[in-house]
């Protein structure tokens, strides 16, 4: 259905709302396997999505009518399989970018894609890439940020909302708009070949950069400083011997739980 929250050019100009789902990215990618093709920045977003996902399968908990959970349908055939991590990049971005004004400078996106207040986790999302003869067809991104829900499961140490930080509640379709509005901005940068400004943009705003912390990787714990992220998404840390250590996902775990 049309929906005139969104001032976009094409980032949910098709939006979809739908009550219960287990995973809006689940839903997504069943709708695009139809016959009949969604148009590129459908937005389905549920009320109530009861087995979210992050990353490598995590679990991703929301309390139903009271957070942000939504999948967006982007066809970026202009980009090939090397470059998909610039896909994660701008997304964050436009996270990002859409919360700052909201969060001021304690916002951060921690590597890969999560979007941190702090020392904890507003956020993430979990990208999901049909691929072609080596090009990108589609990319379903989902999409979790935390808004009004002010109590979290034990197992969730580090989470936080956007209510908890600014005590008071915000009208979900209102954000989803400036988040969309800002995603296709940078959507846009990547299909205008701006690859460098979208990528140091990113490091810009990376949680830890610059800052001696500890990590954990390969049952061994030690101390490090991001300096870079590769172009294809690998984590670049200078440990306390001035060795340059490169790492993927899981392979480097963060020690900053609280």
């Amino acid at each position: 259905m049309q929906n005139n929250i969104f001032s976009g050019l094409f980032v949910g100009q098709n939006f979809i709302t739908i009550k219960d789902v287990d995973s809006t990215n689940n839903l997504l990618k069943e709708l695009v396997s139809n016959s009949k093709p969604l148009i590129e920045g459908t937005v389905i977003m549920a009320e109530n999505q009861y087995a979210g996902r992050g990353q490598h399968q995590n679990g991703w908990h929301a309390e139903a009518g009271k957070n942000l959970t939504f999948s967006i349908l982007l066809k970026p055939s202009f980009m090939t399989i090397s470059d998909q991590f610039d896909l994660t990049r701008a997304i964050s971005l436009g996270v990002f970018d859409a919360l700052e004004p909201l969060l001021g400078d304690k916002l951060k996106i921690k590597w890969p894609n999560d979007i941190y207040y702090g020392d904890y986790k507003l956020g993430g999302m979990l990208l999901e890439n049909m691929i072609q003869g080596g090009q990108i067809k589609n990319s379903i991104i989902g999409i979790g940020l935390n808004i009004n829900q002010e109590n979290f499961p034990d197992h969730l140490p580090n989470a936080i909302s956007l209510k908890q930080i600014l005590h008071q509640d915000y009208g979900l379709e209102t954000l989803l708009s400036e988040i969309c509005r800002h995603i296709e901005a940078w959507y846009l940068n990547l299909k205008a070949a701006k690859i460098s400004f979208v990528r140091n943009s990113y490091l810009s705003r990376l949680y830890w950069l610059n800052e001696q912390k500890g990590f954990k990787a390969g049952g061994r714990f030690f101390e490090g400083t991001i300096k870079d992220v590769m172009f294809n998404g690998l984590l670049v840390i200078e440990d306390t011997n001035k060795h340059i250590l490169e790492f993927s996902l899981k392979e480097i775990e963060f020690l900053n739980k609280q």
